[in-house]
């Protein structure tokens, strides 16, 4: 299945009533990647695109140079139904090079400082890391404010193209930004993890011991029904590095070089 054909079924799914109900932004194109997934041996894993990538911090729409991906207004269309093949391909043009346009650095520099030991970068004319998303539409309200049918409702409605993404990939590591993340990729994929504390990234605390910080091993072969015909490499943290509450530079640097060193033996 090629990047145009999971395009497609994801602007079709658009139309489902559930979307609107969970408030996905109905006028802003599906996100499959940030960076060309199929270029790529390690991918990032997220809940599901940002507003900001489409919005400003006023709630209005990107426009010009501020644009990160395509819209109906940006693509003159009133409606997804009007899509030709032409329009598809400036979408996924806006998927696969996001990171030479205007990414929001602000949320990825700090991913990309995971793996860069290892020798893997979305940035550059030899990148070779993505972000992916377990839901690839953008909502108005933030993942963690949606209800809990309303998530469920999105992972069971568009769980399957990121095994499809996954499949017809080279990605050989995953990197999984947080517990929500973890648990949320555990509901729909055949995965199973090793847990481990470690206590170098105890997050600290005032009046208590401090939030725990663990390790996550696994391996995934199945999601949401799709086989993925190989074996990907899992490696997860707890801590959400950009939203966590006093996540240190030395908690920071701890899970870096744990990333890095243990992708580096996965290519090996």
């Amino acid at each position: 299945m090629d990047a145009k054909s999971i395009l497609w079924d994801l602007l079709y799914r658009l139309s489902r009533p559930v979307m609107e109900e969970a408030s996905v932004i109905q006028w802003a194109a599906p996100v499959i990647s940030f960076g060309d997934v199929f270029s790529s041996r390690v991918a990032t894993l997220g809940l599901n695109p940002s507003n900001r990538e489409f919005v400003n911090a006023q709630g209005e729409e990107l426009l010009g140079d501020d644009r990160r991906f395509h819209t109906l207004t940006s693509l003159g269309l009133d409606s997804w139904s009007e899509a030709d093949d032409c329009h598809l391909e400036m979408i996924l043009e806006s998927c696969r090079g996001y990171f030479h346009g205007n990414p929001y650095d602000s949320w990825f520099k700090a991913l990309e400082r995971l793996f860069v030991d290892a020798g893997a970068s979305y940035y550059g004319m030899f990148a070779d890391a993505c972000h992916l998303d377990l839901v690839p539409y953008a909502t108005a309200t933030k993942w963690g404010a949606l209800s809990a049918m309303h998530r469920s409702s999105l992972l069971k409605e568009s769980g399957d193209v990121l095994g499809v993404l996954l499949r017809e990939s080279e990605v050989e590591v995953m990197v999984l930004n947080g517990q929500s993340v973890i648990e949320n990729l555990s509901a729909i994929a055949e995965c199973s993890f090793r847990k481990v504390p470690v206590q170098d990234w105890v997050l600290p605390r005032k009046n208590s011991r401090g939030v725990e910080g663990f390790a996550y091993t696994g391996r995934l072969r199945r999601i949401s029904g799709i086989d993925l015909g190989r074996e990907v490499s899992l490696l997860g943290y707890n801590h959400n590095l950009q939203s966590s509450f006093g996540v240190t530079s030395q908690v920071r640097q701890g899970i870096q070089k744990w990333i890095s060193n243990s992708a580096m033996e996965v290519f090996c």
